[in-house]
């Protein structure tokens, strides 16, 4: 049997994130590509898997540390049959390097808060996570001392948290590591919006601003009530969405395409290709016909850094994602070199990792456009909020028959509705306008596609 370090394997261009589970603790027996962490990024938790079968003898890390590709976080005891294998040789690099490449599934079920226990070297108990309990108090300024463990009170010291300004979660209300987390990120995100950090945590709910506090009611006195945790991709999403809305000073243009012909190709193509089971969804002809008209105006395609503006010379159309637990926006990279076979086999199998809670960050990642598609569910128009760092979204409701003048009298066409979201920083109105006119021609005669 061998001894071998465990590091943290490629987990895209993320660096730092934060341990906030343990899965495994020493003395535990792994299969491979086990679970033996979670990491936390700023739009997607992670699991980290074990490089090899064995007993864990060692965790370097604990709960709250920041690790980044390549990090050591424990030592293994490898299986004999393993060892060899999965040693690392002299003046090679030790890790995972030599393990099979593993993609981090994002973890879209809820995860609740929890105390964090401190890790030793020698096997302790398993961390457990348990729901939050909630005490019934008048208001948090009752809490003269912080109820806190003294890990808790170094992490806040660390972060330079006043224990007195958070509000626990945990029994009597003690105040847990999340709750200092969710602090943190709740000003810095307030801060982000506008204000100084210190004026948001002391003005809570926009006070700031010159507004009214945000109004606190005991709901229950009303009727019975049920309170549950947000998903962890819905809080992280929420946050980065109230950034953006925020901070990017929205433009909504809407619009609408004739996609009758359109429609009836798309039926044909499926009915010809069913027994090959390929399936064309209409998403697939909104990604190529945005291409052709990002490539026609292409500041659409670009991003704002500072005082330029960054034109993209790659296509990478992403697409907002439905799922139990939120909202996720995987990305088909090189939309403008793939055909709509190969673009609807690919969203398609991007919405099934998205509902299992498989999508790696890679998966996520370089979007330079996007497209959020109601079309399955109905409505007329909406205002969809930009993805930053892009500067345009395209919304698209529920197609309708709807009588046209055709120039000598009315006839039943299919309706399309394109609402096209953009930053007023980046792009004028008659620019959106000539954008969302060209997509529309795209989408009513798809011939136009090839000139």
């Amino acid at each position: 049997m061998a001894r071998i370090e465990l590091r943290v394997p490629d987990i895209g261009d993320f660096k730092d994130v934060e341990v906030i589970e343990l899965l495994v603790q020493p003395g535990d027996v792994v299969r491979a590509e086990q679970s033996l962490l979670t990491v936390e990024s700023d739009k997607a938790s992670m699991e980290i898997p074990s490089a090899a079968p064995g007993t864990i003898v060692e965790l370097t890390v604990k709960l709250g540390d920041k690790v980044s590709e390549g990090s050591v976080i424990g030592t293994i005891e490898a299986d004999a049959v393993a060892a060899p294998a999965s040693a690392p040789t002299p003046g090679a690099s030790p890790s995972v390097a030599a393990a099979p490449s593993v993609a981090p599934a994002l973890s879209i079920a809820p995860a609740p808060s929890v105390a964090p226990a401190p890790i030793s070297a020698t096997p302790a108990a398993p961390v457990v996570r348990v729901p939050p309990v909630t005490a019934e108090v008048d208001g948090a300024s009752a809490v003269v001392k912080p109820h806190a463990s003294p890990s808790v009170r170094k992490f806040a010291r660390e972060l330079g948290v006043d224990l007195v300004q958070v509000r626990g979660s945990g029994p009597k209300l003690r105040v847990t590591h999340d709750d200092v987390r969710d602090y943190v990120k709740g000003v810095v995100s307030q801060a982000a919006a506008g204000g100084s950090a210190a004026a948001a945590t002391a003005n809570e709910g926009g006070a700031a601003l010159g507004l009214l506090p945000w109004p606190k009611v005991d709901f229950a006195k009303f009727g019975p009530i049920e309170a549950r945790p947000l998903a962890r991709i819905r809080k992280l999403s929420a946050a980065n969405l109230h950034r953006n809305w925020v901070m990017i000073p929205h433009v909504t243009n809407d619009d609408e395409a004739d996609i009758t012909e359109l429609e009836a190709f798309r039926i044909l193509l499926n009915k010809e290709n069913e027994k090959a089971g390929v399936k064309l969804t209409m998403l697939a002809f909104l990604i190529k016909a945005c291409v052709n008209a990002l490539k026609k105006y292409p500041e659409f395609n670009a991003s704002l850094d500072g005082d330029s503006l960054v034109y993209k010379r790659y296509w990478h159309v992403g697409f907002a994602a439905d799922t139990p637990n939120g909202l996720v926006v995987p990305v088909v990279r090189e939309a403008d070199r793939k055909g709509l076979v190969e673009i609807a086999q690919e969203t398609s199998e991007l919405a099934r990792k998205a509902r299992d809670g498989k999508l790696s960050p890679a998966d996520m990642q370089g979007g330079t456009f996007s497209i959020s598609s109601l079309g399955g569910i109905g409505g007329t128009s909406f205002s969809p909020i930009i993805n930053a760092p892009e500067v345009a979204i395209l919304g698209v409701s529920r197609s309708a028959m709807r009588p046209v003048w055709d120039g000598t009298q009315f006839a039943p066409r299919l309706m399309l509705p394109l609402s096209l979201s953009y930053d007023h920083r980046v792009i004028d109105g008659a620019a959106a306008a000539r954008f969302n006119a060209h997509l529309a021609a795209l989408l009513a005669d798809y011939r136009r596609m090839m000139l």
